[in-house]
């Protein structure tokens, strides 16, 4: 045996040896793109840059400057009058979520959906994401489809389905009761919830732990839910679980209690905040923390209204929520663009957030940095997406009026590139056109 050990050990050196000398195999020479426009805006100074060449290699920037000449090879995608801007980012979305237009219709969800079908759905979702010009989101839970969004964020990344880059918080954590499924009967037993439901620091503990085991890129917790839920000792134990894993923590809360308490144990995020007093506004930016206000669902609800009541309410809602944001603004808060889609008609129509924040009082670059550099910040993802600069992800979109003066552009994307891979183009001539990333099949 010893023998026979001897030899295949010499056996396997050899082969090693004799692989080694062969002569290597050429590398793949990465994919060369220019993308050439009437001017791109540099999000960082609020200028435009005109007639903008953009270099990209394999998938990141290479350089980028106004008239730059492009190498010998090199595919050149020709824009013509359009401007160029960064990829948009969506730092709210829950794209495994479409639910129906009806008070239940959350709760339909989860009792007649399979996870297949929750799964499905997603894809569906973040394919008109992508199409609408958002090349990278921040999923905050997955509304009651167990670990579907990590597998989603995984077969993105595989190239299996069409989607943005994904940041996902699986399941969420809440309080017991205070989050759907609301007015089931108490005889029910092990109905599917929302979110992942704790009562106590340690269950708070484990919840964060296996969130993170399963994959995910941040934690989602609900501080409130009319009145405020989860303790800060509850919220502090998730939030240093994140923090110890280096993960962020997105929190839910809509009330000046409800942010206080976010705030003391350590949120990176305040998600909503419609309710927040000067006070919790302050202490947002004392802190740090990031304020992603979700305002354009406010205005597409409100758009959307059934009956006049529900349309008074609903405006009611979205005039203090348009007053909060604009004191946060004033405040020196910084603010992040996501809307909030769950149902199918609201699912690709991310633009209606920094178009609402325009409305609510952001100047339109403020409006667009919170859909681009100031989200990449948020998203921790400032070195790789958010501004067109050397370095970065070839993510790109193209409208063909001036987003500055009117920001509505946005929600009139032309043109999609991600990772130097074109999505979407109704710009170029078909003749001259580079080809369009395929359907997945």
């Amino acid at each position: 045996m010893k023998r026979l050990a001897r030899a295949l050990s010499l056996l396997s050196l050899v082969i090693g040896a004799s692989a080694a000398a062969q002569p290597g195999t050429p590398s793949e020479v990465p994919r060369r793109v220019a993308v050439r426009a009437a001017r791109m805006l540099d999000v960082k100074t609020g200028k435009y840059v005109s007639e903008p060449v953009i270099l990209i290699e394999g998938e990141r920037i290479v350089k980028v400057g106004p008239g730059l000449p492009v190498p010998e090879g090199t595919e050149v995608v020709d824009l013509g009058a359009a401007t160029v801007l960064p990829g948009l980012i969506d730092c709210h979305t829950h794209l495994m979520a479409r639910q129906e237009e009806t008070p239940d219709g959350y709760e339909l969800a989860l009792l007649k959906k399979s996870q297949a079908t929750r799964a499905l759905e997603g894809a569906a979702n973040a394919r008109a994401t992508l199409r609408a010009g958002f090349t990278t989101v921040r999923d905050v839970e997955n509304e009651g489809s167990g670990f579907a969004d990590v597998a989603l964020r995984d077969a993105i990344r595989q190239g299996l389905v069409e989607g943005p880059r994904m940041q996902v918080a699986t399941r969420g954590i809440a309080a017991v009761g205070a989050y759907h499924p609301f007015g089931t009967s108490p005889d029910v037993k092990d109905l599917p919830t929302g979110a992942q439901f704790v009562s106590g620091v340690e269950e708070a503990r484990r919840a964060a732990r296996e969130q993170l085991g399963q994959g995910a890129d941040l934690l989602k917790i609900y501080a409130d839910w009319a009145t405020p839920t989860l303790t800060v000792e509850e919220l502090r134990v998730i939030i240093d679980e994140a923090h110890k894993a280096r993960r962020k923590a997105a929190v839910h809360a809509m009330s000046g209690e409800g942010i206080r308490n976010a705030l003391a144990a350590g949120a990176d995020s305040i998600e909503h905040g419609h309710d927040a007093d000067r006070a919790a506004l302050e202490l947002i930016r004392q802190k740090g923390a990031f304020l992603v206000p979700t305002v354009g669902i406010l205005e597409a609800l409100a758009e959307r209204a059934p009956d006049a009541a529900t349309r008074r309410r609903f405006d009611a809602r979205l005039a203090g929520a348009r007053k909060m944001v604009a004191l946060a603004h004033q405040l020196g808060v910084r603010i992040a663009s996501g809307f909030d889609a769950s149902t199918a008609w609201q699912q690709g129509r991310n633009a209606m957030e920094p178009v609402a924040l325009h409305r609510a009082g952001l100047p339109p670059i403020e409006a667009l940095r919170s859909a681009t550099s100031r989200a990449a910040e948020l998203l921790g993802l400032q070195q790789h997406v958010g501004t067109l600069e050397p370095g970065r992800y070839g993510d790109l979109v193209a409208v063909s009026g001036d987003p500055l003066a009117d920001l509505t552009e946005l929600q009139r994307i032309r043109f999609v590139m991600k990772g130097g891979v074109v999505i979407r183009d109704e710009l170029t001539p078909v003749a001259s056109r580079a080809p369009v990333a395929p359907a997945p099949k």
